[in-house]
Parts: C-alpha cells; sequence; structure tokens
C-alpha cells in the first residue's frame, strides 16, 4: 500500500516530523481500534456465564454492554477535543493506558457493581484513545485512493471487530472463563503503549478551551434516554422513574444543542452537519449499528438459550458473516472509484434488512443451518458494503481543524447507536417475555427473541430509508473517491 504521511493539522510552517513508519502506525492504530471495538461484544457471548456468577437480572445484564457503549460514546466528543488540545499522541497513550488498567480490573472483578464500574472505565479509555487514533489515520495518509485503503482496513476492523469478539468471546468462555476476555487486553495494551511512543510522532497542541458543559450534557443526556428504555423492561411504560428519565433525557439533549452554539470551542461544531451527504451518513451509521447490536444481543441468546449451544460454539457461529466482513475489506475499496457510495450502501442496506426479516422467522425447533446461516450470509455481505463507504462518506470534506471532531463523532454514533438500540430492543424484548403464553422458559425466550428481531428489522427499514432519501443514491453518478476535494494539510511523501 502506498501511502502520504501528512503534516498534522494545524503544523506550523516548518511542519510536525511525519509517521517515522506509516506501515507501523497504521497497525497500531488498527489492533487498538480492533481492542475496543472487540471489548463490545467479547463478554456478549458470555452473558450467560456473567449473570450466573454476579446475579444479573435478564434486563440489567445488557448494562455489562451498555456500561462500556456509554461511556465511550458519551465521551469520545470531548476525548477527541483532548487530542486538538493536548497533542494526539500523548492522548492515545494515556487512552490506551487507561483502558488496559479496567481490563485488568474487570477480570478480576467479584462482583456485579465492580464490574459495571471497570466497564465504565474501559469506555473511557476507549474514549480518550479513539478518536486520536482515527485522527492519526487521516493525517498520515491522504485524501484518495491512499486513504480509502487504510479506512477500508479501518472499517474492515470497525465492523468485523465486533463479530470478531463473539468468536474469540466464545473460545476463552469455553476453554478458560469469561474474565478472561478482559485479561487478553492487558498484554496487547502494554504492547500498544511501547509501540506508540516508538513510532507515533505528536502533533502540535492547539489553543483553546474543553467544552465541559457540552460533553457533560449530551453525555448524561444520552445515559438518561437508555436508562428509560432498560428500566421499562421491568417497570413500564407508566413508571414514574421512565417518564422522569426520558424528560431528564431530552431536556439535557437540548441544552447539549444549545450549548454547542453558543461555546467558542464546541465539542461537536454545528458546521459539521452542513454537508446533506454528511448528515445522512451520521444518520445512517446510527441506525445500522443499533442493528447490528441488537442483532448480536440476541442472536447470541438465541444460539445458547433455544439452541443449546455452547459458548464456543455459539461464537464460532458467527463466522459465516465475520468471513463475509474480512473479504469485504478487499473489494469495496476498489469498488467506491466505480460505483457512488450511495449505490453501494443501499445495496448493503437492503441485504441487512433481507437477513433481519429471515431471522424473524426462527422458532424454538429451528435448526442453525435452516434459520441461523443464510441472516447471517445476508447480514455480513450487507454490512460489507455499507460500511466502508459509509466511513468515507462521513469524513470526506472534514477541514483539518475539524478532523478531531468529525472523527470523535464517527465514533460516537457507532457506540450512541448501539447502545440506545439495544436499549430499546431489550424493551421489545422484556414486553414480549412478560405477555408471552408459551408453557416452558425456552419458548418464552424464543418468544422475546422474536419481537427483538422483528424490532431490529424496522430498525433494518430505516437504514434502508435514510439512504435513499439522504445519500439520493440514484441521482448521483460520482463515486466517493470523487465527491469531494477538499485541501489538504502539507504532506511527506512515504511508502508501506
Amino acid at each position: 500500500m502506498s501511502a502520504t504521511a501528512a503534516a498534522p493539522a494545524g503544523a506550523k510552517s516548518g511542519g510536525q516530523p511525519a509517521a517515522r513508519r506509516p506501515a507501523v502506525v497504521l497497525a497500531v492504530i488498527l489492533v487498538t481500534q480492533l481492542m475496543v471495538i472487540l471489548d463490545g461484544t467479547v463478554v456478549n457471548i458470555a452473558m450467560p456465564k456473567i449473570q450466573q456468577a454476579l446475579d444479573f437480572s435478564p434486563a440489567n445484564l445488557s448494562w455489562v454492554q451498555n456500561a462500556y457503549a456509554l461511556a465511550f460514546g458519551g465521551l469520545l466528543l470531548l476525548g477527541a477535543r483532548a487530542g486538538d488540545l493536548l497533542g494526539r499522541r500523548r492522548v492515545f497513550i494515556t487512552g490506551v493506558s487507561v483502558f488496559t488498567a479496567a481490563s485488568l480490573l474487570g477480570g478480576i472483578a467479584p462482583n456485579a457493581e465492580l464490574l459495571l464500574a471497570a466497564r465504565v472505565l474501559q469506555g473511557i479509555g476507549g474514549a480518550i484513545a479513539a478518536p486520536a487514533a482515527l485522527t492519526l489515520l487521516m493525517l498520515t495518509f491522504r485524501e484518495g485512493p491512499e486513504r480509502m485503503k487504510a479506512l477500508g482496513l479501518y472499517s474492515l476492523v470497525s465492523s468485523g471487530g465486533a463479530s470478531v469478539g463473539l468468536v474469540v468471546g466464545g473460545m476463552l468462555t469455553d476453554w478458560v472463563s469469561w474474565r478472561w476476555g478482559l485479561f487478553i487486553n492487558v498484554p496487547i495494551g502494554i504492547g500498544l503503549v511501547i509501540a506508540a511512543r516508538a513510532v507515533m510522532s505528536e502533533t502540535e497542541p492547539e489553543h483553546g478551551k474543553f467544552d465541559v458543559a457540552g460533553a457533560l450534557t449530551s453525555t448524561f443526556g444520552i445515559t438518561a434516554l437508555v436508562y428509560g428504555f432498560i428500566r421499562v423492561a421491568e417497570a413500564g411504560w407508566g413508571s414514574t422513574e421512565v417518564i422522569a428519565a426520558f424528560a431528564a433525557g431530552l431536556v439535557l439533549l437540548v441544552a447539549f444543542v444549545l450549548v454547542e452554539r453558543k461555546v467558542s470551542h464546541p465539542i461537536v461544531p454545528l458546521r459539521l452537519f452542513a454537508n446533506r451527504d454528511r448528515v445522512a451518513a451520521y444518520l445512517t451509521m446510527f441506525l445500522v449499528v443499533g442493528t447490528m447490536f441488537g442483532m448480536f444481543f440476541f442472536l447470541t441468546q438465541f444460539l445458547q438459550g433455544v439452541l443449546k449451544l455452547s459458548p464456543l460454539a455459539a461464537g464460532l457461529a458467527f463466522l459465516p458473516m465475520t468471513g463475509l466482513l474480512f473479504a469485504s475489506s478487499r473489494i469495496v475499496p476498489r469498488l467506491v472509484g466505480r460505483v457512488s457510495s450511495g449505490k453501494l450502501m443501499v445495496s448493503g442496506s437492503v441485504l441487512v434488512l433481507l437477513g433481519m426479516l429471515w431471522l424473524t422467522q426462527a422458532t424454538a425447533t429451528s435448526s442453525y443451518l435452516g434459520a441461523v446461516v443464510g441472516p447471517l450470509v445476508l447480514f455480513g455481505t450487507g454490512a460489507g458494503l455499507i460500511f466502508i463507504p459509509l466511513t468515507g462518506s462521513a469524513l470526506a470534506g472534514v477541514q483539518p481543524e475539524d478532523a478531531g471532531a468529525a472523527s470523535g463523532l464517527l465514533n460516537v454514533l457507532q457506540q450512541v447507536g448501539g447502545a440506545l438500540g439495544l436499549g430499546i430492543l431489550v424493551t421489545v424484548f422484556g414486553t414480549a417475555s412478560r405477555n408471552s403464553t408459551a408453557g416452558n422458559p425456552v419458548e418464552i425466550l424464543t418468544d422475546g427473541v422474536h419481537a427483538a428481531f422483528i424490532g431490529a428489522a424496522v430498525y433494518a427499514a430505516l437504514t434502508l430509508t435514510v439512504i435513499v432519501l439522504g445519500v439520493r443514491p440514484w441521482n448521483r453518478g460520482k463515486s466517493l473517491a470523487t465527491e469531494v476535494a477538499p485541501a489538504e494539510p502539507a504532506v511527506a511523501e512515504s511508502h508501506i
């Protein structure tokens, strides 16, 4: 892969030193992204074991995933701003170090409370490291074919890492313990810190302030909404607690928008939403990841609770999708130069929708081959067509001074979309389970999962609608590579 190492945004005329080894820098970024994405699902496959070991209720069990996703998504924008103000190399190393320490804490957690606290700390570490990683990638590779190749690998890790986490989690849970899904991050994190110190160059810190008010209102607003949806599963829609959570969430999010309009250095510059295609890409990311998180969580329950697969077998059951996501990383970057990003995304979203509709046909008497393999093939192919052009569309044309905020926002939408989507689907699952007239636990679980799959299919249909109406794939002839040609920062040639 040929690459161009770009001077960081805001560099002086002399320029900051370019990445000393672009290939190694890319490897560090990809492994970091894999670690933080993988950790969103590596415990997913171990949920039944965690529930037994630490005495979680069925609804509260989802907090093992959502505590991580909310801390990660809610603080990503502040993490991106920290990279701008403090230097991205320094912030990246700090984030990886916090993530690594939190993984060790979670692995030794003796009770549910400490595990959830560790998951929150993992999310904070990921929120600090991930935006700096993506921004460093953008500054290392010139926009065009070089960056598209790097983004192809990054998108593969971002989308495929979640399914890889299911496989790895199944192996570790079955062979050793669910705790090793957390312990495995410790040696990887230490290695990343050492490598980053050796090969990454520091970017020049910018002058400005932290938008603490924006970070707090967005984080607590989103958390309140997700909490409300999860509590509905147990308390019902009329609960005072649920109503208060939704009201607080809406008030805080409105306050967030007002704050962003007034502060001098917002964590989300509202000018990022001036481009219609970028807004459509952001909303598509929000919805498609919500579909994916829901499918992972409830298909895992179905495989282990209904089909009675072991954790390892359940993890391996996702391999058809994982393999197709990896294959797409080699094929889709070549297509984006010939086919518009909108057409690729609409094709992928149709396949995802068909896969989810197929999953709604699963019953207590279904088999893996008859009810699961086909949907996973469709889902894997569709997601592979969506994520690479989607990431490129969301970041194309972003000016260097907004690079940190744009990459942070994209990661926010992944995590928050997944957490909110899962929270909504947990509500659907809980309501269907309570109202089930089935006579045994397996059939009750099947009824709940069936309802959750229908909800995920609605999410997939909304994704398709947003792409068709927002990206307008048939009204544009340009490919992603030629849609936007923004000003580039100073560059220094290198090759991988």
